[in-house]
Order: structure tokens, then C-alpha cells, then sequence
């Protein structure tokens, strides 16, 4: 009867390969220049900058985030241990002693040679049973199969965790630049806005221009200096931010310069989806969660097998009475089996819960690719395009400051009006901003970019397909 269930559970639990293929090439532009494959495990050492890359390792050591997932690792590979023990042999040793008085208070006292009613006695006894599962139908190879694949698991969650942190801080870093950037930008406004006032004060002043410029320059000044301090506010909050991630929140922010400049983002290599499988840890992991439900869907159908254990001990008993004395010792070896009946509807209900757990895991799987690959190509397109907008706005910035370089000389040698110089300067004003924001933008989408290709972990040191088996 067993055989039979064993037969019908077998033909109804769906073992479906999830469905991981992948378009051969990606649609986005192919990178100009492709760096080197190798460099995604240390991505953040590619834009040639030695603050970022001194925070980033000062993250990953002593950030709360890398120390939790650490802890984590720790407690997975104790779990992985336990769960693989319960299959060694089993026992404790047990003792005991005891020590009783005996005094007749009504009645007759017997007394014969090896037994009296009155007196001490002591009796001691020790024993070591054992107990032992037979595995003749594998249920261990199950067990360390799930387990090995969670423990594969509990590594990628690790080394998922570090990848983010760094991409984390190379994010913050660079809107810490940008910042720095505008605030300088802001100051710099703030400089020329003062000297436009006080020439047109001036000017004012001896009849050559309106009072009304005057106040016209007067609150674009009082705007510019409100932008000042809005920026300082924001640049402190951000490099606070920043020593949080890294794990010194208590240092002073003046422990962290940053400096006002950002330069190009580094070209990425030139990679195919099918690398993501092998290189994404999110993807690396929901992988070895499969692995895990099928090793518990063969463990729950295994349960239907009778269950074989050795039960071998030893013992030693010793007994003290008065007039009689005597140490006894025992072996035993022996075996018991166990045959589910009446729990078979209970099993059948396990198996196909967890067949529908396995099917969950496939589904996980397959939704970890298809987001992998998307998150990908999105990046890559998206990177392109801020490259090529920053080129443009690079081009328009040039321009437009020139404009307003030659307008404002004209206008303190009194041959352009206000007017005109003010709108030069607002135009060049915006499109530095533009290109400031561009820049930036690149340099955080260039950290999406190799995030989502997988970088930031050593693949070397991933788990292996045996490891998670």
C-alpha cells in the first residue's frame, strides 16, 4: 500500500524547470570603449577616485548593514550544521543515585539474611542509550541538498547586502558632489549678483540707471543668497547621511571633504543576459531557494518509507541494603521500525503543500531573471542617454557662458543694458544647472548600471552548483 502512495505522489509532483532563457544581445548601445568583465567585482575602483573607494571599504567593514549580514551568514551556516546532526547518532547519558532510610514505626522488623525492613539503602544506576537512523532510502541526501542550498542562499543574501551597501555609498557620494557643485555655483551667483548691485546701486546713484533696476538686482540677490543657504543645509544633511552608511555617524561632517567637481563615468564591459544567471547574487540566490524546495519536496515524499533505527545502549546499576550488595551490568542492542498508515493522508497533504511551495520557488525564480535582465537593459539605455546628454549640455554651457561673459563686460562699460545681461545670465545659469544635474545623474546611473550587471561581489567566491546540491 505504501509502494502505491509512494507511486501516485511521485507522478503528481511537478518537477517544472524554471524557464530562464534570455534574448543573446541586449537592445541598448553597445559600450564605445568595454572595460574589462573583471572589473565589476570592484566596480567603484573604476572611476579613479580614492575618497570613494576608502569609504566604501570603510563601509564594508564597519558599516551596521555589512556586520548584520555577517551575523546572518553566521547564523545560517549554524542552522545548515544542525539541520544535518539530526541524521548521527543520537543518545545522552543518563544518571542517577538515591539514598533512602528506613525505620519501622508499627509493627514487626524483618530481618533475613540479604533483606531487612529497617536501615539505609542506596542505589545508583547509569546508562547510554543510543539511537540511530538507519538512511537506506536518503533522506539525508535531502536534507544536506536543501540545506547546502539555503547555506548557498545565506551567502548570496550576504553578499547581495555589501553590493548594495557600496553602490549605497557611491550613490550618496555623488549627490554629495552635485551638491558641493551647486552650492559653489550658488555662492558664485551670489558673488556676481552682489557686484551687479553695486554697480547698478551706482549707476543709479548718479542718474545713469533706474532706481528700479536696483531693486530688480536687489531681490535676485536676496534669492541667491536664500539658495545659499539652502544648499549648505542640504550638502551638511548629505554628508551625515554619508558617514552613517560608512559606519561613523558620530564624526564631525567636516571629517568628510568633498569636493566640488565630478568627471565622466567609467564605460561598463561589454556583457550578454545570459551573464546575469552567473553574475546577479538576487538571481544567484532565488536559484539555490529552488534548489532548497526540491530537496524538501524528495524529503516530504521520503516520508512515506519506513523509518529503520538501531537502539543500542549500556547500563550499570548498583544497589546497597543492609546485608545485601550487588553491581549490575547490562547491554542491550536492539531495532525498531516505523511504517506510517494511518498518517498517509496527513503526508499526502505535505507533499502536495510542498509541491506547491516548489512551484512558488520556480515562479520566483523566473520573475528574479526576467526583473535581472530588465533592470539590466533599462540601465544600459538609460546610461547611454545621460552620456549623450551631457555631452550636448556640456556643448550648450560653453555657449552660453561666453554670451553672458560678453554681455556683462558690455554692460559695466555701459554698451548693454540690464535687461539683456540678466537674461544671459539666467540662461547660462540654467543650463550649468542642467549640465551639473546631467553629470551627476550619469555618475549615479553609471552605479545602477553595474549594480544591475551584478558587480559589486567577488564571483570567484560564490557558491558552487555543488555546494548548493
Amino acid at each position: 500500500m505504501v509502494g502505491l502512495v509512494c507511486l501516485a505522489v511521485s507522478a503528481c509532483a511537478s518537477r517544472r524547470a524554471a524557464d530562464t532563457q534570455l534574448p543573446a544581445a541586449y537592445e541598448a548601445p553597445a559600450p564605445e570603449s568595454p572595460a574589462d568583465p573583471s572589473m565589476l567585482d570592484t566596480w567603484w575602483t573604476a572611476f579613479g577616485d580614492s575618497e570613494l573607494n576608502a569609504l566604501i571599504d570603510q563601509a564594508l567593514a564597519a558599516s551596521p548593514d555589512a556586520r548584520t549580514a555577517a551575523a546572518r551568514l553566521r547564523e545560517a551556516r549554524a542552522t545548515r550544521a544542525g539541520a544535518l546532526t539530526a541524521f548521527l547518532p543520537q543518545g545522552n547519558v543518563v544518571g542517577s543515585g538515591s539514598k533512602t532510610e528506613k525505620k519501622v514505626i508499627d509493627g514487626t522488623a524483618v530481618s533475613v539474611p540479604g533483606f531487612s525492613s529497617t536501615g539505609d539503602s542506596e542505589a545508583y544506576a547509569a546508562s547510554f542509550d543510543v539511537s540511530w537512523e538507519l538512511d537506506l532510502f536518503g533522506r539525508l541526501w535531502a536534507t544536506r541538498r536543501a540545506a547546502n542550498a539555503e547555506m548557498a542562499a545565506a551567502r548570496l543574501d550576504y553578499e547581495a547586502a555589501r553590493a548594495s551597501l557600496a553602490a549605497g555609498v557611491a550613490d550618496s557620494y555623488f549627490q554629495a558632489r552635485g551638491l558641493a557643485i551647486q552650492l559653489q555655483d550658488a555662492r558664485a551667483t551670489e558673488r556676481i549678483q552682489g557686484e551687479l548691485y553695486r554697480i547698478v546701486s551706482i549707476r543709479a546713484d548718479r542718474g545713469l540707471a533706474a532706481s528700479a533696476d536696483a531693486d530688480r538686482v536687489a531681490g535676485d540677490l536676496s534669492q541667491a543668497r536664500s539658495n545659499v543657504a539652502q544648499l549648505e543645509a542640504e550638502l551638511q544633511a548629505q554628508r551625515r547621511n554619508l558617514l552613517i552608511l560608512v559606519g561613523r555617524a558620530i564624526e564631525p561632517t567636516a571629517n568628510l571633504p568633498v569636493d566640488a567637481s565630478v568627471g565622466a563615468p567609467p564605460e561598463v564591459p561589454a556583457v550578454v543576459p545570459g551573464e546575469l544567471l552567473a553574475r546577479r547574487p538576487d538571481v544567484r540566490r532565488a536559484q539555490a531557494a529552488l534548489v532548497s524546495a526540491l530537496g524538501r519536496l524528495d524529503y516530504a515524499k521520503l516520508a512515506f518509507f519506513p523509518t529503520f533505527k538501531l537502539a543500542p545502549g549500556v547500563g550499570l546499576q548498583k544497589s546497597e541494603q543492609p546485608g545485601y550488595s550487588a553491581t549490575i551490568q547490562n547491554w542491550t542492542i536492539g531495532a525498531n521500525v516505523s511504517v506510517p498508515v494511518l498518517d498517509i493522508p496527513r503526508l499526502l497533504s505535505e507533499v502536495k503543500a510542498q509541491d506547491a511551495r516548489t512551484e512558488q520557488a520556480a515562479i520566483a525564480y523566473e520573475k528574479a531573471v526576467q526583473t535581472a535582465y530588465g533592470e539590466a537593459e533599462n540601465a544600459l539605455v538609460q546610461l547611454a542617454a545621460d552620456r549623450r546628454r551631457v555631452a550636448l549640455l556640456d556643448e550648450g554651457e560653453a555657449r552660453a557662458e561666453r554670451a553672458y561673459q560678453a554681455s556683462h563686460k558690455g554692460y559695466v562699460a555701459g554698451l548693454v543694458d540690464l535687461q539683456t545681461t540678466l537674461n544671459n545670465e539666467q540662461a547660462w545659469r540654467s543650463v550649468r544647472s542642467q549640465e551639473t544635474a546631467a553629470r551627476v545623474q550619469a555618475l549615479r546611473r553609471a552605479v545602477q548600471t553595474y549594480k544591475a550587471l551584478g558587480g559589486g561581489w567577488p564571483l570567484a567566491s560564490a557558491p558552487t552548483n555543488k555546494e548548493a546540491r
